[in-house]
């Protein structure tokens, strides 16, 4: 433990909650890091190497927990799902009820009906689309190869994610025009973490890109309506049947779910792939022992495919941060967890855990197809979440990357021009700045 550190009690502990005082960052610390203008995981990482894997940190009045020892993750966000709750999404100002933001009794029937759709008989349905999508963005890399275009990188990964998404909901492909009206889903996101406290003043400030979000949905739902679209019926299909038999599937949550299934399908796909081929420009012979595995379409390739995003996502997950509220007290690692406590489960910090993976620091993809190159505990690893909350697009966002990068990786090498000097923490972890490449 590092002297800076502090062993008081975090917060005063309850008779029915029996267990260790939890220990706290020392107050200096956090005095300085508030002075240097510093970003929050920089002070989560303090928090983890100097106090392990459940420690606290005093953000506000009281303390804050962060969890990042696999066992105590999997305690709170599989084990005991009931007792440590999400409060608010970060996104309500963007997605209102929808799934991700949705609690209690209204969440488990909201997930009820779209499970089915990721998983089995639905993700074949949508395989199809994703493999379309994926053939319109080798096309025109093609032709960015050809004419020696330059290009954004990260724009282009958000273009393909966002038609495949689009495809998946309405039946029909991405256009230009609602590419441009959705690329506002982008901008609210990015402006979430300076917008105002109070839910009024955050729409408010983001009320013009709100409404454009809103005209897409409205056309969007009416042209469901309708019929099917050319690929067949889709998820909002799906939405509008359901609300023929369930009232609480009215235009509003029809309108949430839909930018729900947009933010979710589209955001966290589109950063992971930015994120793997600027790894790979610093790492470009993991592309080459991709491509060396197996011929195109064998197991062999695509498992070595798959590997280089599950490496990506374990240095940048798509849910970097998963806050969660203590309804009761509890113990928790053996320490004490008081009712009414903010929790903070970090996947971010639990994938760069030196204990847990070896120079976590280092991109490699064999920690996935090596034996015994990964840890086994279910905790250690939770780029999408764990437990009953964990990400319901899981399976079509892998599969999203995995054919997109099956299409483009044997064809292309990417030089970058400009690479983002920083990552970006709001709800994903992104790069930030642009990412002008040309391909050979």
């Amino acid at each position: 433990m590092a002297t800076e550190a502090s062993l008081a009690p975090a917060s005063p502990t309850s008779p029915a909650s029996p267990g260790r005082p939890i220990p706290e960052l020392d107050p200096a610390v956090v005095a300085r890091w508030q002075a240097g203008g510093g970003e929050l995981v920089e002070l989560l990482t303090q928090v983890r190497e100097q106090l392990g894997g459940v420690a606290a940190v005093r953000l506000g009045a009281k303390p804050t927990v962060l969890v990042t020892d696999p066992q105590a993750v999997q305690h709170v966000l599989a084990q005991h799902p009931d007792r440590y709750v999400k409060r608010s999404h970060r996104a309500r100002v963007l997605i209102g009820d929808g799934v991700l933001s949705a609690t209690g009794d209204a969440w488990k029937r909201q997930r009820r009906l779209l499970q089915a759709q990721f998983t089995g008989t639905g993700m074949r349905r949508w395989e199809e689309r994703i493999t379309a999508a994926a053939r319109t963005t080798a096309e025109r890399w093609a032709d960015y190869a050809h004419t020696g275009q330059q290009f954004d990188l990260g724009e282009e990964m958000r273009r393909f994610a966002l038609d495949s998404i689009w495809r998946a909901l309405t039946g029909h492909p991405l256009d230009d025009a609602t590419e441009r009206e959705l690329a506002t889903v982008g901008t609210v996101v990015s402006a979430l973490p300076t917008l105002p406290a109070g839910v009024i003043d955050a729409r408010e400030a983001v009320a013009a890109e709100l409404a454009r979000i809103d005209a897409v949905a409205e056309r969007a739902t009416a042209a469901a309506r309708q019929g099917a679209g050319p690929d067949g019926a889709g998820l909002l299909h799906v939405l509008l049947d359901a609300a023929t038999e369930r009232p609480e599937y009215t235009d509003r949550l029809i309108r949430d779910e839909l930018v729900t299934l947009l933010l979710a399908g589209h955001e966290t796909t589109a950063t992971t792939l930015t994120w793997l081929y600027l790894l790979l420009d610093s790492h470009p012979a993991a592309r080459e022992q991709a491509l060396a595995a197996g011929p195109a379409d064998s197991p062999q390739r695509r498992e070595a495919v798959q590997a280089l995003v599950h490496e990506t996502l374990r240095l940048y997950p798509s849910a970097w941060l998963l806050p969660r509220y203590a309804t009761a007290d509890d113990t928790l690692a053996g320490y004490a967890i008081a009712a009414d406590t903010d929790v903070l489960v970090c996947p971010y910090l639990t994938h760069r855990d030196p204990e847990l993976w070896p120079e976590p620091e280092h991109f490699d993809p064999r920690r996935f197809t090596t034996p015994g190159n990964r840890p086994t505990s279910t905790g250690s690893y939770l780029p999408f979440g764990l437990g009953p909350r964990a990400c319901l697009g899981l399976q079509f966002a892998l599969r999203e990357s995995t054919v997109l990068l099956e299409h483009l990786l044997p064809a292309h090498t990417v030089t970058f021009h400009a690479i983002p000097a920083k990552a970006a923490y709001s709800i994903t972890v992104r790069p930030d700045g642009p990412t002008p490449v040309t391909l050979g």
